[in-house]
């Protein structure tokens, strides 16, 4: 089949395209640049490159026809937020292709009342990201209800990998605290550090779609997280991952607002919208619908991702290495 995939340069592209590649697909990769992926791979010489300015086009309002030019079978959409955006695609894709999936998130979600949170579990999204994916999301199926459009929805965690920093388990985006406890040294964690954190390795977010494309009767009209198969608490990320680095993990709690003082403003925002999301999501449906099996733990696939910050940067940690 011909699939467009629209934003397919960036994580979730890297590992994507060649799989899609690989299982007989012809791929046209919709961007505003044509960007190196984050993992080189020799099937990115089989991809059409399109340039396309979402944004610009969108204003102008031929972004929808443009991509319905291409006359793709499948199409993946993985760089949308807004609803207006999902309305005038969906609108003009229906019922001239086979299978259109989104690129949803698992903060739809905003805080859960039961955990492992379920696909079929009340919304309640909150801030401006959660809110206008939860709005797509309930367009979407309400469109499929309606028309019959063909759509998937898939919901990744924190995606990381190779190229790409993981979420820390103080819950910013901050590496110094990966070289810290990779170092024995101590960190301060917010609370009693029992908030949780649900990564995914894009690599099985890749999985999950081709799972879903492969799986077209099952994903259809359809919502599915995608995450590992246990979320953590950011207490055990950080002593996961010092013991990666033959360390144990050396923490301090500090109530929230006393963590607060001791962190600048954008580590404090970062770790508030996380800690007060606490992700924790259930795969079971993934797993029984569409055959989805992870690949990576959550600590696996952090592992893999700061291990290759480290060696891009060459910084020597572990109990025998002095850090530089």
């Amino acid at each position: 089949m011909k699939v467009i995939i629209i934003g397919g340069t960036g994580h979730i592209g890297t590992y994507l395209v060649p799989r899609l590649i690989k299982a007989g697909h012809t791929v046209v990769c919709v961007s505003r640049q044509q960007a190196e992926p984050y993992v080189n791979d020799e099937t990115w010489t089989s991809v059409e490159y399109v340039t396309i300015d979402r944004t610009k086009a969108e204003e102008n309002g031929d972004f929808a026809s443009r991509i319905l030019a291409l006359k793709g079978d499948v199409v993946i959409d993985l760089i949308c937020f807004t609803t207006e955006s999902a309305r005038n695609l969906a609108e003009a894709l229906n019922g001239k292709i086979q299978h259109f999936l989104h690129c949803g998130s698992m903060w739809v979600h905003g805080y859960s009342e039961q955990i492992p949170t379920t696909e079929n579990q009340k919304r309640n999204p909150f801030g401006e990201y959660g809110i206008d994916k939860a709005k797509i999301e309930a367009y979407l199926l309400a469109f499929h209800k309606e028309s019959g459009f063909p759509v998937t929805i898939l919901h990744p965690g924190h995606i990381t990998g190779p190229g790409w920093l993981p979420i820390n388990p103080a819950g910013h985006l901050d590496p110094e605290i990966f070289i810290r406890l990779a170092k024995g040294e101590e960190i301060v964690l917010p609370n009693f550090g029992m908030e949780t954190v649900h990564h995914v390795h894009a690599d099985d977010v890749a999985q999950a779609f081709i799972k879903a494309i492969e799986n077209k009767k099952n994903s259809i009209g359809e919502s599915f997280h995608v995450v590992s198969e246990q979320a953590l608490t950011l207490r055990g990320f950080a002593e996961g991952v010092a013991s990666v680095f033959g360390r144990e993990a050396k923490l301090k709690f500090l109530p929230w607002e006393e963590w607060g003082k001791v962190n600048n403003p954008r580590n404090k925002e970062l770790t508030w919208d996380h800690i007060a999301h606490s992700p924790c999501g259930s795969i079971a449906k993934a797993k029984q619908l569409l055959n989805y099996q992870p690949k990576y733990s959550s600590l696996e696939a952090v592992q893999e991702a700061i291990e290759h910050y480290f060696d891009k940067l060459g910084i020597q940690v572990g109990p025998n290495q002095e850090g530089k």
